[in-house]
């Protein structure tokens, strides 16, 4: 039961004030003229203000409520290295039991895991949701068992009590650290690009050692191992064997006493481009369909074109030598056996043997294909005549057979069933309601894919692989008709890019693949092919252990799945004769960046409240209690803060002057005034 005087004024104040001013004025003027009541009529003023002040004799009926300690233990990754787990539990049920000794004290334990995705420790955060559920006035004290790695200690909290730190962790931990910066996530093939990496011994490591073995693998081939510097940056050129995603894997071996090797093991995933596309266009004869492969070519800033075009063929009688029809001297030889190597597509347009390329060229031709090369063949009457190029040495790998028939009638261009699973005509603009073509050439014997056909489902682009190679024609030179909008058009830009991009081995065009994109923890499996059922995709996981992911057919030639992996690290992935590999999780775990204990993150936020870092390796410190705004650590001993707080249950007030006493005294001292003044 407490006891206090309180005001609750009849007037506002601002009107007492003047009330009270008044009656001050008054009283001087009373003591100046020489009234003799002058003290009467004071204590008069004085009880008619008193009531306006209305005062009361309040009492309440306080019931005191107890004082809360947050006991806030750190579960992440980090804290499970070592012996901190351990030190974590014996130093969380100590205190709990020190606290509930103490009187009138209560205890909420709050658990921070790892933070989602790679957020590491976010303590605070965890604070400061419980500060939102309890009151601020009962808290006495925040007491932290940690690593003192936490990741969001710059996050701005208004702690109402002092915070300490019971810090986990050994003298003599150490570990050993990976590092990778300047990972770009693009690079151009052929090219090399240039890493920095770098390993660092942290926290109490053995002397003597300064070099560490590396292992360095791509796509999960077996790995090379090198002997590199400790504590030093390390520029490693590096150069990607294939376009699309290429995944190499940095790994140091763990040595013994280190804390962990989660930290020893770095993924870069990083996306093979191309350059410049070099192709060299080969026209036979000018005609309409040579502007659409040219202006297809020209329209794509990255591709490099060389055109070879004949404008006057040499059987034309008109006098010419034939070594004078050409503009310029072309360098046929450069182009055909010095630097052949160096383009990535060369297609032949409506090309016929006319004697300006020798057969030894279009051989060489036919040998870069098998090494590797791609070779587009555009057909126009020119492909069934007796100077056909099939009849070359090049003929050998083109994949159909030319008839010598020239089919001159109206056809629309129709996708195979073949062709509806296939990456370079499936899900074509337009849906098939295309303009109708004029000419087909007729081809027998077609080897590899049929992937469009026309009058009488006769073969109409038909690819082929040869060798390390790719081939393809298109027995028609009437594409053009689609740019041109006859009845309509249709898709000849994006046919004519996916085609030419899919003989460059673009690997979004790949009719036989194996991809896995990864979001988190979660992949999803895709895998493209022309067959109509495949099995389950056989998923290799960090610890060697597999796990099989069968897949749903989502579209024409293209069936996929999901799998939630269980760690953080690298994957393979089977289907058939198709492999693939992707990293799951953050390159470097933010947990394991910094693994040694330390009170550092947290100095300013605990010094900010007279807090301080206890040692639980020193053994662990006793509670006292400490006023406000004291120092709340010292060498063994951590402070909390009693409140005091408490719940009112009941009040009442009792008037110090009634309104009859008001009434009674303000009257007998009126009046005595004026008895005495009349006296006088």
């Amino acid at each position: 039961m407490t006891a206090t005087l309180v005001f609750d004024p009849l007037i506002p104040m601002s009107l007492l004030l003047v009330v009270i001013i008044i009656a001050l004025m008054g009283l001087i003027l009373a003591i100046l003229r020489g009234l003799k009541g002058w003290a009467l009529r004071g204590l008069a003023a004085a009880v008619v203000l008193g009531a306006l002040a209305n005062p009361s004799y309040q009492q309440e009926d306080r019931a005191p409520l107890s004082d809360i300690v947050l006991l806030v233990e750190d579960q992440s990754a980090s804290q499970q290295l070592g012996g901190r787990a351990e030190q974590t539990a014996e130093a969380a049920q100590a205190l709990a039991t020190q606290i509930g000794t103490r009187p009138n004290t209560e205890i909420r334990r709050i658990t921070v895991p790892d933070g989602a995705g790679d957020g590491g420790t976010q303590m605070m955060r965890a604070i400061t949701d419980a500060l939102a559920e309890e009151p601020q006035a009962r808290i006495a004290g925040i007491l932290a068992i940690s690593d003192g790695r936490v990741h969001d200690a710059d996050l701005p909290v208004d702690l109402p009590a002092p915070m300490n730190l019971l810090m986990t962790g050994e003298s003599t931990d150490w570990d050993r650290r990976l590092t990778i910066r300047n990972a770009p996530g693009f690079a151009i093939i052929g090219e090399a690009v240039t890493l920095t990496l770098r390993i660092d011994d942290l926290g109490n490591a053995p002397a003597g050692e300064t070099l560490a073995s590396l292992d360095i693998s791509i796509d999960g081939e077996p790995a090379q191992t090198f002997r590199v510097p400790i504590g030093q940056d390390l520029e490693l050129p590096v150069t990607l064997p294939h376009g699309g995603r290429n995944v190499i894997r940095f790994s140091l071996p763990k040595a013994e006493g280190e804390l962990t090797d989660r930290n020893n093991v770095s993924l870069i995933q990083m996306n093979g481009v191309r350059d410049r596309l070099r192709v060299l266009l080969v026209s036979g004869e000018p005609h309409p369909g040579g502007r659409t492969w040219r202006n297809l070519l020209k329209s794509d800033s990255s591709v490099d074109l060389v055109h070879f075009t004949i404008l006057r063929p040499p059987e034309k009688q008109d006098g010419v030598p034939v070594t004078e029809l050409s503009l310029i001297a072309f360098p046929t030889r450069e182009l055909f056996m010095e630097k052949i190597e160096d383009f990535d597509l060369i297609i032949f347009d409506r090309y016929q043997r006319r004697g300006i390329l020798p057969a030894l060229y279009l051989d060489n031709v036919a040998s870069y294909v098998r090494q590797g090369g791609a070779v587009l063949v555009a057909a126009g009457p020119d492909f069934a005549s007796a100077d056909s190029i099939f009849r070359s040495p090049l003929g050998s790998v083109i994949p159909a057979t030319p008839t010598a028939r020239v089919l001159e009638q109206p056809y629309r261009p129709t996708v195979t069933e073949l062709g509806a699973r296939h990456p370079v005509t499936t899900n074509l603009p337009g849906s098939g309601d295309w303009g109708r073509w004029l000419r087909e050439i007729d081809v027998a014997n077609p080897q590899g894919d049929v992937l469009m056909s026309g009058i009488g489902e006769r073969p109409l682009l038909v690819l082929n692989r040869v060798g390390e190679g790719r081939v393809a024609l298109l027995a028609s030179d009437h594409a053009w008709l689609w740019s041109r909008g006859y009845e309509g058009g249709g898709p000849q830009l994006e046919l004519l890019r996916r085609l030419a991009h899919w003989m460059m081995k673009e690997p979004e065009l790949e009719e036989e693949a194996l991809v896995a994109t990864a979001e988190g923890q979660s992949m999803r499996i895709t895998r493209r092919t022309l067959r109509k059922t495949v099995p389950p995709a056989t998923v290799t996981l960090p610890d060697g252990s597999t796990v099989e992911v069968p897949l749903t057919e989502a579209a024409a030639g293209m069936f996929e799945g999901t799998f939630e992996g269980p760690e953080m690290g690298l994957y393979r992935l089977d289907n058939g004769d198709q492999t693939t590999v992707i990293g799951l999780g953050p390159a470097a775990p933010r947990e394991f960046v910094e693994t040694i204990a330390s009170g550092d993150p947290l100095e300013a936020l605990l010094s900010s409240r007279r807090g301080g870092v206890a040692v639980l390796e020193d053994g662990l410190p006793k509670l006292r209690n400490v006023r406000a705004g004291r120092p709340a650590a010292g060498r063994g001993w951590l402070g909390i803060t009693p409140r005091g707080a408490y719940e009112t249950r009941d009040i009442r007030q009792t008037a110090i002057l009634p309104g009859w006493l008001v009434l009674v005294l303000s009257a007998a001292l009126i009046t005595a005034a004026w008895l005495r003044e009349g006296r006088q």
